[in-house]
């Protein structure tokens, strides 16, 4: 069910492997039908050459840009830690938990090129999130080839080096070695775990198997044949036989899941009727009742104040208003907090303890308000992947001259429609003292050019 609140989340950060996920969902029984598979990368199919989110039911996020599906699955492991400690109670014996669940993410080895990918890398081992499992398909071969003379990081020393705990290497083509692997993951309780997963790119196949042919271009027909004689692989194409449905299909377990959910949701709305009328309002990315009469009020507040206040001055008065009101809106900013004004008085800074638990405020709130360090293009991926698990809407802000770091996540949040609002200040070539280096000149502009992108720039009458 792909919009259950506390499904587990998947990610696959490498999307040009899309036909992976395409074919296991249609195994495990999501509504993709084999007609779907049969259309790959055709125009208005639900099996794009990258996977969509919104188009292909079970697909978490839009992946294709290398590195940001790992940064989104950050997101997405922030945003269930968070709302688990918002919402999830125990009092004496009786435990009230309905939010737990893992993200998984795969990855290779172009998206830990990127640097995004220690962007994110980094921030998940600062904050903790053990129930953030990435499996790491290291098979050594990209487009180019052989990636041994660009590539030679210690991945494993890398990320033991960001907080992480390392697994493996384990055989990638071994199931249940890999199987073991993600349980002993599920035992961490502080660190978010990197799988390494040894494989062979093109393996079965008797003439492309490691190499980069197998990457990026179809086997063709005589190679197709003689895989699948190599791998004894007898059916027609598209032809799957009923048993394997038989083995695949999770459609009973998770309705299982779901049922077994929604009674522990009944007990826990009986205890805490507020609390999970709230949860299911943000989950369901709905405002609340009177939201309108609010942004009437905070419009009307300035009016008559009349304040000639810098803009982003102005920004964290109306920054005061709504997260006053919305306890989803969730803030940060890439080392300019001061300078963006982003932090407000309902906006706590976001602290982990030494063992990763969230430290809550004397009246038992969370940090509502983000240190990214100077990360500006991990800031903008997380928070897509925090607005992409529900619960939150995410805002970040770093001078409008730095939007270029965050352009192409900025790009994925207005193509996936995704509710991500960045507060972008400095904004002009007054910024005389700092030079040409932060004076904005082309980049509301450029920033307008994006589609389904909202840019608003705040002007006087003249």
């Amino acid at each position: 069910q792909p919009h259950w609140p506390d499904r587990d989340r998947f990610v696959l950060s490498n999307g040009h492997a899309s036909m992976l996920i395409y074919a296991v969902l249609h195994l495990t029984g999501y509504d993709l039908p084999i007609e779907e598979l049969k259309n790959f990368r055709q125009m208005h199919s639900k099996t794009a050459g990258h996977p969509e989110v919104g188009v292909t039911p079970g697909v978490e996020t839009t992946t294709g840009p290398l590195g940001q599906g790992i940064t989104n699955a950050v997101g997405l492991a922030l945003a269930e830690k968070l709302l688990a400690a918002e919402f999830n109670r125990t009092e004496g014996d009786a435990k009230h938990v309905i939010v737990d669940h893992r993200t998984y993410v795969f990855l290779g080895d172009g998206c830990l090129m990127e640097g995004i990918s220690h962007e994110a890398a980094a921030l998940a081992g600062a904050w903790k999130l053990n129930k953030l499992v990435a499996l790491y398909d290291d098979n050594g071969i990209s487009i180019d080839g052989q990636v041994a003379p660009w590539f030679i990081d210690d991945t494993p020393k890398r990320f033991e080096a960001y907080g992480w705990n390392v697994i493996g290497p384990v055989d990638g083509h071994d199931a249940d070695a890999v199987d073991a692997a993600i349980e002993s993951a599920k035992l961490s309780e502080d660190k978010p775990t990197l799988i390494v997963c040894k494989t062979h790119i093109g393996k079965g196949s008797p003439n492309r198997a490691n190499t980069a042919k197998a990457h990026g271009e179809p086997l063709g027909a005589d190679e197709i044949k003689l895989t699948r004689d190599a791998i004894g692989w007898a059916h027609e194409p598209f032809v799957i036989a009923p048993e394997v449905y038989e083995q695949w299909n999770a459609t009973a377990r998770g309705d299982d899941l779901v049922a077994d959910w929604s009674e522990r949701f009944k007990a826990y709305e009986a205890a805490y009727p507020e609390l999970a009328a709230q949860f299911t309002r943000r989950m369901a990315g709905d405002l609340p009742e009177g939201f309108a009469e609010i942004a009437v009020q905070a419009v009307a507040s300035a009016h008559e104040k009349a304040e000639t206040v810098a803009s982003r001055k102005a920004s964290q008065i109306a920054l005061e208003f709504f997260t006053a009101s919305l306890p989803e809106m969730l803030g940060g900013s890439a080392d300019l907090t001061g300078s963006n004004l982003t932090n407000t008085r309902s906006t706590p800074p976001l602290r982990f303890d030494a063992d990763g638990a969230v430290v809550l405020t004397e009246d038992g709130r969370i940090g509502r308000h983000i240190n990214y360090g100077v990360r500006e293009f991990g800031m903008a991926a997380i928070m897509n992947g925090v607005a992409l698990h529900g619960g939150y809407i995410p805002y970040g802000g770093t001078f409008l001259t730095f939007s270029d770091y965050s352009r192409n996540a900025i790009r994925m949040a207005a193509l996936m429609k995704q509710r991500v609002i960045h507060v972008f200040t400095h904004d002009s070539i007054g910024l005389g003292e700092d030079g040409p280096t932060h004076q904005s000149v082309e980049h509301a502009a450029s920033l307008r050019l994006i589609p389904g992108l909202d840019v608003w720039r705040p002007a006087d009458t003249t």
